[in-house]
């Protein structure tokens, strides 16, 4: 065990910096460049081992992975301190959640929601069942052997039975509710945590009855999104307010809530009871606490890592372990020593993981994936790994500076090409979470980011930075009851595309998508319109001198044009849409399998590469383009490709 460091995840693996083939420079001939369309394979986008969950069986430390493929479970033997086997499995993006019975440990996936054994005994891995819903979030056993799922999506309950095989529809503690977010049995109940709107309700296991143990004086919270349990008592982390609820079985109306007490801590990630203590870990700080189960003061007993999210809080030998992307924390009570320590190091595979965004300043190519990014340097096929507290959702260049914008606090983040750092310049507050879009408008020096609400609050915000001073104004709502996605700034007027999306599990409640504009120096928005009826979303924005072009969700290509003040054309590109380049008078959009160029004075579509398959995470399609115009930069598979393009620039 060593003491706790900063371990770049990427060269963990190896030792070094991982190298590709490097990528031949563009000659400055048109007749010798490469045909449009044209693939050259860049290597492995992104490459982590970021983990989700884990399991004790005797003294070996069972680690799940997410966004891998396929996805592993990793042994770490204490004994030898090195891990011992991995587990594959095959299907789902992550394993958020795990739970043991005897030697058995059971592993739950999301996208799809299978339900594996892995038989520590004998290393059979077995998949037991499939349900249709979106995630298996959560997972505990009662003490007779039960599992007990929280599906998300829709929010419900569902018990499954080793001994017969067969699964138990529990049905939704909270009708209406989209999220089952944390979960505990005992003999008689089980315990379910439900967000977008905050509850915790008990659910009877032989009858069914259910009824609320969340105090009153909570239900306006957004989440019980973390749980322990213990003989005597409930403990649950709340979200966005950073707390923690502790009551007692016996009689729930006797309780206490208890603050974190570090400055932003927003979200309780995980909770254990252990020995009269309750410990708690918070983000975005990354601090760990503890506080007593009967009363006193919160504990705080440090921070293993800077901003990183505890996925799973366990005890084992007297010792707490806290799993996190980087690798574990370890605690001892006994001395209050902080140890930490590289899952990746001992031999937890990294490899290629789902992707996030992909941005190029003309020399790297930026791949954001979970807890930073890979840069992929153009000239030596060098890899090399920024580490960002969070994930890279946005990114644009401006004057040799990369500015990322970064889920889950909103953040936003520079980066100077040659950095070993990125430097964090804000977070929006606001109850925003996840960044859509980042805009420069060189009119007024203005970098604009776009984000979107925390799950079940309404009305995204506009952050306008300005990188010369440093001030930051952030306008919430900017289009009432929606979310900006897109943006483009034209001459200090920032153009903003929306969705009717507001914070996830929270139902839309206006029906069409807008195109708006908003005046950059007097900061009013100065109309506003829709551009198709029913469209969910203007997924991406883009401009010529002329007109201001979007791509809707259902990969329908529009043109407003700024002389009529209208919308004059439309054209049906693909079946759904992403991100939107323009070069001179050529557009660029994607979809999971193909790239098209869309010549836009004729208006007019064509496929120029197809067969991508491309494995972003969240099923999006991400595109990027050089700022040269002579390349794109998109995934085939989890690679990271570039694609030859010659567009029409003038």
């Amino acid at each position: 065990m060593i003491p706790r460091r900063r371990f770049l995840q990427a060269a963990a693996a190896t030792g070094a910096a991982v190298t590709l083939p490097a990528v031949t420079s563009l000659p400055a001939s048109a007749a010798t460049r490469p045909a449009e369309g044209t693939v050259t394979d860049l290597g492995p986008a992104s490459v982590a081992s970021p983990l989700g969950n884990g399991e004790f069986v005797g003294d070996v430390l069972y680690m799940g992975s997410r966004g891998l493929a396929p996805n592993v479970v990793g042994a770490w033997d204490l004994g030898t301190d090195t891990i011992a086997e991995h587990f594959e499995i095959q299907t789902g993006i992550g394993i958020w959640a795990m739970c043991k019975v005897g030697t058995d440990v059971y592993v739950g996936t999301h996208s799809r929601s299978d339900l594996y054994r892995i038989d520590s005994i004998s290393g059979e891995v077995s998949k037991l069942a499939e349900y249709p819903d979106h995630f298996i979030w959560t997972m505990a056993a009662s003490p007779d052997g039960k599992i007990y799922m929280g599906m998300s999506e829709p929010g419900r309950v569902v018990e499954y039975d080793p001994a017969t095989g067969a699964s138990r529809d529990l049905g939704q503690p909270a009708p209406g509710e989209s999220y089952v977010r944390s979960i505990q049995a005992d003999d008689t109940y089980v315990y379910a945590g439900i967000g977008a709107n905050a509850h915790l309700i008990a659910i009877h296991r032989q009858t069914g009855e259910k009824r609320e143990l969340l105090p009153a004086e909570l239900l306006d919270r957004d989440w019980v999104s973390s749980m322990s349990i213990s003989a005597t008592h409930i403990a649950g982390g709340l979200n966005s307010t950073a707390e923690l609820v502790v009551l007692d079985k016996a009689d729930p109306g006797k309780y206490r809530i208890v603050k974190a007490s570090a400055a932003g801590e927003k979200y309780t990630v995980a909770v254990l009871i252990h020995d009269d203590w309750v410990y708690f870990a918070g983000r975005p700080t990354g601090t760990v606490y503890r506080v007593p189960v009967n009363g006193g003061e919160v504990e705080v007993l440090g921070v293993p890592f800077p901003e990183a999210q505890t996925v799973r809080l366990l005890e084992h030998g007297g010792r707490i372990y806290g799993l996190q992307d980087p690798g574990i924390f370890v605690y001892d009570p006994a001395t209050g020593s902080m140890d930490y320590v590289s899952h990746v190091q001992r031999g937890f595979r990294a490899a290629a993981e789902a992707p996030m965004s992909v941005h190029s300043d003309g020399k790297v190519v930026y791949v954001g994936g979970k807890s930073g990014a890979d840069l992929h340097d153009l000239a030596s096929g060098e890899v090399t790994r920024l580490d960002i507290p969070g994930e890279p959702k946005t990114a644009v260049t401006v004057d040799g500076t990369t500015y990322l914008g970064i889920y889950t606090q909103a953040a936003l983040y520079s980066h100077r090409r040659g950095d070993a750092e990125a430097e964090l310049l804000f977070r929006t507050g606001h109850n925003q979470d996840r960044p859509k879009d980042l805009a420069y408008d060189r009119a007024t020096g203005l970098i604009a980011m776009s984000t979107q609400p925390e799950p079940g609050h309404p009305n995204g915000a506009l952050d306008l930075y300005d990188p010369r001073t440093g001030k930051l104004d952030t306008y919430r709502p900017v289009i009432e009851r929606q979310t900006v996605f897109s943006l483009t700034a034209v001459a200090g007027t920032l153009f903003l595309g929306t969705s009717t999306q507001e914070g996830l599990g929270s139902p839309p409640v206006t029906p069409t998508a807008k195109l708006a504009a908003f005046d950059l120096r007097t900061r009013t928005v100065k109309w506003e319109l829709e551009v198709l009826p029913g469209i969910g979303a203007i997924m991406d924005l883009g401009h010529t001198p002329l007109a201001v072009y979007g791509i809707t969700n259902t990969g329908v290509l529009f043109e407003y044009s700024l002389v009529e003040r209208k919308i004059t054309r439309t054209l049906k590109v693909s079946e759904r849409g992403g991100d939107l380049l323009i070069a001179g008078f050529t557009a660029y959009t994607s979809d999971v399998n193909a790239v098209y160029r869309i010549d836009l004075v004729p208006f007019r579509a064509k496929k120029i590469v197809d067969g991508l398959a491309s494995d972003w995470f969240g099923g999006g399609s991400r595109l990027n383009i050089a700022p040269n115009g002579r390349a794109l930069y998109a995934l085939k598979g989890r690679n990271l490709i570039s694609i030859a393009i010659r567009p029409i620039l003038g």
